[in-house]
């Protein structure tokens, strides 16, 4: 803490503080002399504010290169070894690769996309699952656009709100959680999630706002593709379909690394690409009626697929429970509190008294359901146990910060915050993650 001096007045010495604090004391100094001199108070002080502002603030000096952080929705980490993604191949050479990416529990979309950002696992920043209930919010899902505009779901600090707080500017080309206002912040520039832009334009807007001059051009920028994850659940991950898609994403990463490279900013932008889960094969027939797991008269189904959530009614509760508890043929149930504690999940009040985990390549949907959906050929799932392969997620990296052709062993999602963050020369908030697995990826990791 910083001592009062009568020299300084009390509105300059709190708005600087170190070698900008004596450069004033000079200034003052030289204002009594001009006192004595015959200057007049106000020339005076318009003159040591002009000095002021003339200097470089601090951090402009150290002000961090950009960071573009991208997300393939689905993309499966052996997906990079199938030899038919040569832009992802170049970022991975010239910068970093990690062997995968564990997801954080569930393995589904916005629960891990929001863990990314935040460094935050579901049971502590709220977003518990794809679909969810709060006594006060009332349902969410993510094709509510209500819900997930709603600031109210969202807990914990995402890096684009880090960024804000720090002075930086940030923009979002679709995130889960960027088009809410979270504790009263949003993106400096963001954009409402739509399906129908293609891969291409959602890379131009992202290279547009690139363009813009200082002033408005952010530090931080996201961006979102969810073409592999939707062509991989209807079709199966092994697909022609889903290898389709990846080419295709992998055609628009070309498109951004030339834009970068055309406006000398690929060497000079810290660029990382991550996936929130893989995806794992479900073959046809193979899915349990969450009627046959449970009567709706006994319980509400807050969540179903992979990860089910269930709520005994009043009264139910021991009968619910009897039913479900332990190991079945297809899936493992078990109260919230006495989850596997290596999941970190159960403490929200979001999560549902009972939590079943169906086995892999297994589903669970309603018989309404899978009468609209019968399945003639596999198709893909995830929402699985974070720790088989088939879950794990993408990493690679590449600019200023990051070494030229390191690998590093999988590692948790919720430690990509703390990266992000040092990439930005930002404080994080708190978080979950921890850094460490990723310092010998970088080319300075000494502090």
């Amino acid at each position: 803490m910083h001592r009062a001096r009568p020299a300084v007045p009390a509105v300059i010495a709190h708005a600087y503080d170190g070698p900008m604090r004596n450069r004033l004391r000079l200034r003052l100094r030289l204002r009594l002399r001009g006192r004595a001199a015959g200057f007049p108070p106000l020339l005076l002080l318009l003159l040591l504010l002009a000095g002021c502002a003339s200097t470089p603030r601090p951090e402009t000096a150290n002000a961090p290169d950009p960071v573009l952080l991208v997300s393939i929705d689905g993309f499966r980490a052996d997906y990079l070894d199938l030899g038919i993604t040569p832009n992802l191949a170049r970022i991975a050479s010239a910068g970093v690769r990690a062997q995968g990416m564990i997801p954080s529990y569930p393995s589904l979309t916005f629960p891990n996309h929001y863990s990314i950002v935040t460094g935050l696992r579901p049971d502590h920043h709220g977003i518990v699952h794809n679909q969810m209930h709060d006594a006060e919010l009332g349902d969410f899902s993510l094709s509510d656009r209500d819900a997930v505009g709603d600031g109210r779901w969202w807990g914990g600090e995402p890096i684009w709100i880090t960024a804000q707080k720090a002075g930086l500017r940030s923009a979002t080309m679709y995130w889960p959680g960027s088009e809410a206002a979270i504790s009263g912040v949003r993106p400096s520039q963001w954009r409402p999630f739509d399906k129908d832009v293609g891969a291409n334009a959602r890379v131009d807007q992202v290279l547009a706002w690139l363009d813009q001059p200082a002033a408005t051009r952010p530090a931080l920028v996201t961006l979102y593709f969810d073409m592999v994850d939707s062509a991989a659940h209807g079709n199966g991950p092994d697909s022609a379909q889903a290898h389709a898609a990846v080419r295709e994403v992998d055609a628009a990463i070309g498109h951004l690394l030339d834009g970068l490279a055309a406006r000398g900013l690929l060497d000079r932008m810290n660029l990382v690409v991550v996936s929130d889960h893989g995806m794992a094969t479900v073959a046809p027939g193979n899915v349990v009626a969450l009627e046959d797991m449970v009567a709706r008269d006994e319980a509400k189904i807050v969540s179903g697929g992979q990860v089910v959530g269930i709520a005994p009614e009043p009264g139910h509760e021991p009968a619910v429970a009897d039913k479900l508890l332990g190991a079945h043929e297809h899936y493992d149930c078990w109260r919230k509190e006495e989850l596997p504690a290596r999941w970190h999940y159960g403490t929200n009040a979001r999560i549902p008294p009972i939590v079943c985990q169906m086995h892999e390549g297994w589903d669970a949907r309603s018989r309404e359901f899978m009468a609209r959906h019968a399945d003639e050929h596999p198709r893909g799932s995830h929402g699985y146990d974070p720790a088989l392969a088939s879950m794990h997620a993408l990493f690679i990296a590449r600019g200023p910060a990051f070494r030229s052709g390191a690998q590093v062993p999988a590692f948790d999602n919720v430690d990509v915050y703390p990266l992000l963050a040092r990439l930005l020369h930002v404080a994080p908030a708190p978080n979950d993650g921890d850094i460490t697995p990723l310092l010998p990826a970088l080319r300075d990791a000494g502090h």
